[in-house]
């Protein structure tokens, strides 16, 4: 039987503002999409915090044995100015800032996004699509919404008229927010006649002269509103009505409020079932922000060029770090929280490198199985990674106490034991040891500097000695193969 079987999930959910019980749409299935990067800049700490949240909760659906279709994308299009329908998309306004092509900017900052992830050690997700590779999906759409009377078209501009849409539905379900207080706070701003009322959002913009990023649509060159990329996406790749959709708490309203609208104006059904948010990270007590010059960026606190941490951090100890706060609540960074962290991170490597050399006797004094069903409880109990972490010093307490003969454990035990640790440790938590990373690199270096002594050898025509170093390296269990470009070696 899968895992999930046994190990029942609780997600709270951003809708219902409560724990609910997990029950996928599809047995054994999960479809997730989580809203991705507007690549028009680094990716600062804050994203981070938000996609390792949900790395993680890949990490465990794949961990109870689901299968599971994860969908992040990336907007390279159609995100306006202070997330409003005027003013400059934002990754065409860093080009003309730059004098480059908008998917120059595109190009660089996906990257750049793409590698900071590969250093914390995220999984790519199953599929990530583009807003500008899915321009036909969003024309279709805003043409179901046109149909059913909720979107019109004004100047070249296609609008979602909210106050019709709340005639039947309810516009502000997520967000707990209510239509006639929006109405009645929002003054008439100019540039905005074109709407029937100031809370309506863009379903697609028309294109000024000087606008780059421009496409044909039936009703204008233009490019889509952002919150309907999202939209567009999801559906395609996950169906019209899927288990999960996630991103930063600062989503919440607007953009995922009015990708619920979108979405029950072409199926008339809510689109998703549990909606998760990541609350956000703060610096020193205070909110993040490059104006202030409050803010560090992730390649700054790997590299140690800052003026706001004492050293250099890794990638897994500043993992860890983020990994101690639940993904819901404020976490604050600071160097004396991330020193803290390290030294914490340290403890467990140690601990999980004991593992290997505790022997085992005939009976256990310590409760494996308890112990092991606390650190699904704290992950079933809506992902609760520093409940888990503190299930994980306890067993840094089992090793000490093994290692000095002061508790005993079977050799089944410590074979479940063990597997436990190191799946919750390096598969679920995502976390990598460091110390034999550093080792593997030191193999690497030695095994090819043997590899360049075995060549010069065969060179002399010393094959006594050449054949006496690949013999010694097999007997340690590294295989070398002769070709073309040379010699390589696996372990």
């Amino acid at each position: 039987m899968p895992l999930y079987t046994s190990q029942p999930l609780k997600i709270y959910n951003s809708l219902s503002g409560e724990k609910e019980s997990f029950n996928p749409i599809h047995i054994g299935n999960v479809g997730m999409y989580v809203c991705g990067p507007t690549v028009y800049s680094n990716v600062h700490l804050g994203n981070v915090r938000t996609f390792m949240s949900f790395d993680i909760i890949f990490r465990y659906f794949s961990h109870l044995e689901y299968k599971v279709r994860y969908v992040r994308n990336i907007t390279d299009v159609g995100h306006i100015v202070d997330d409003v329908d005027e003013g400059e998309d934002k990754i065409a306004k860093k080009a003309r800032l730059e004098q480059v092509e908008p998917m120059e900017i595109v190009q660089r900052y996906t990257v750049d996004f793409h590698d900071i992830l590969r250093s914390f050690n995220f999984l790519p997700p199953s599929i990530e699509p583009t807003a500008t590779g899915h321009l036909i999906e969003q024309i279709e759409v805003i043409k179901k919404i046109i149909d059913t009377g909720i979107g019109y078209e004004s100047n070249g501009s296609v609008y979602f008229d909210v106050v019709k849409y709340n005639e039947t539905k309810n516009y502000g379900i997520l967000s707990g927010r209510n239509i006639e207080d929006m109405l009645a706070n929002t003054r008439d701003l100019d540039g905005q006649s074109d709407k029937r009322n100031p809370q309506d959002f863009a379903l697609w913009k028309k294109a000024e002269p000087e606008h780059v990023m421009r496409w044909p649509s039936p009703w204008s060159d233009g490019f889509p509103g952002w919150h309907l990329e999202c939209t567009a996406m999801s559906t395609k790749y996950l169906g019209n009505h899927f288990d999960i959709h996630g991103g930063g708490m600062d989503l919440k309203f607007p953009h995922h409020e009015c990708e619920i609208a979108q979405n029950e104006a072409c199926t008339g059904h809510s689109p998703v079932n549990y909606w998760m948010h990541a609350n956000m990270l703060t610096l020193n007590g205070k909110k993040m922000a490059k104006s202030t010059g409050n803010n560090i960026l992730p390649g700054e606190i790997l590299s140690g060029d800052n003026n706001i941490l004492s050293k250099a951090f890794s990638a897994s100890v500043t993992r860890f770090f983020m990994l101690q706060a639940h993904y819901r609540s404020i976490l604050d960074f600071s160097d004396d929280a991330i020193v803290a962290a390290e030294k914490g991170y340290k403890r467990l490597m140690e601990a999980v490198n004991a593992l290997p050399a505790i022997t085992s006797s005939k009976t256990s004094s310590i409760d494996i199985t308890s112990w092991k069903q606390l650190c699904y409880d704290a992950m079933n109990d809506d992902f609760n990674t520093p409940i888990l972490i503190a299930q994980l010093f306890e067993a840094v307490r089992y090793i000490n106490l093994l290692k000095e003969g002061k508790e005993t454990i079977s050799k089944e035990d410590l074979a479940i034991f063990t597997a436990a640790i190191n799946a919750f440790v390096f598969d679920v938590l995502g976390l990598i040891d460091e110390k034999a990373e550093g080792n593997n690199e030191k193999l690497d270096g030695v095994v090819n500097m043997l590899i360049g002594m075995r060549n010069q050898a065969r060179a002399d025509k010393n094959f006594a000695l050449s054949d006496q170093i690949r013999d010694q390296l097999i007997e340690l269990g590294i295989q070398l193969k002769d070709g073309k470009e040379g010699t390589s070696f696996s372990l």
